[in-house]
């Protein structure tokens, strides 16, 4: 890690979850919650932004979940508590489209997310097994073409390479949607607006932090639009590399608690 500067005026800690807050197996470490707490009492507050659904993220911090803001399905909804914050819904005229691309590879397998549920379609238990771990509610129904909610983004999985076999079949959305590779498996598509930035601006704005107060970790590049927004940001040495050009600093991985040595300092320089 980098020799840091002066970072005694952050007010605000914002960080990605996997790859960056949580361990190789998916997991918070006991620290964090200490360090959460020191600098809680200290006035710094905390932000947890992922490509998760909300209830898988909170079921990761439970014991602090009232007290932070929470940014969902890649910044489409941001919460603090029961407050929503953003929402920024996918337009549903463009979902069977997108459906329809994401069909010409048969080892993709996407995600319809909406607010409290996902909802897939066939019978693999290999993926299922895997979608357990980032979706804590889902369901399996027969034709996601045909479902009829409101939907904040798509998700879609392949197994060896998201940015490879995914990404090339679904770019040409982005002159009109947000289509991020959010992970080695992962791509999300959704509305223009639905990205970390986006949410994590909101936030700002609405408690009168600017860049300079604001500390960010990711990993990968569904976190650029919010490394943008600090002035601190960090990338994991797991990291994509466009993240490791994009952030002003670097830390160790998750696998090294890379997000915890940094807080270190900041609890430091607090007292």
């Amino acid at each position: 890690m980098q020799r840091l500067p002066d970072i005694s005026g952050i007010k605000l800690v914002v960080t990605d979850m996997d790859g960056t807050l949580l361990n190789p197996d998916h997991q918070v470490s006991s620290q964090f919650f200490q360090l959460f707490e020191d600098l809680s009492s200290k006035g710094v507050l905390f932000a947890a932004a992922s490509g998760r659904q909300y209830n898988s993220i909170v079921s990761k911090l439970e014991p602090i979940r009232d007290r932070i803001f929470v940014v969902a399905e890649n910044g489409g909804l941001a919460m603090q508590g029961e407050r929503e914050i953003v929402s920024t819904p996918l337009n549903p005229n463009i979902k069977n489209s997108v459906l329809q691309s994401l069909h010409k590879n048969n080892h993709i397998h996407p995600v319809l997310c909406a607010r409290n549920n996902a909802y897939v379609s066939g019978h693999s238990k290999k993926f299922l097994s895997v979608l357990r771990e980032y979706y804590t509610e889902f369901e399996v129904i027969d034709d996601l073409n045909g479902f009829d909610q409101e939907v904040m983004k798509i998700a879609a999985y392949h197994f060896e390479s998201s940015e490879q076999h995914i990404y090339p079949l679904v770019s040409p959305y982005e002159d009109s949607l947000m289509v991020k590779i959010s992970g080695q498996h992962w791509v999300d598509i959704s509305h223009p607006n639905a990205h970390k930035g986006y949410a994590l601006k909101m936030i700002q704005r609405e408690l009168g932090i600017g860049p300079s107060e604001t500390m960010v970790f990711g990993d990968y590049n569904n976190d650029l639009e919010m490394l943008a927004l600090s002035d601190f940001s960090f990338a994991m040495a797991n990291a994509h590399p466009n993240v490791l050009k994009a952030a002003r600093y670097h830390t160790k991985s998750n696998e090294e608690m890379g997000v915890e040595m940094v807080l270190e300092e900041l609890v430091k320089s607090l007292t």
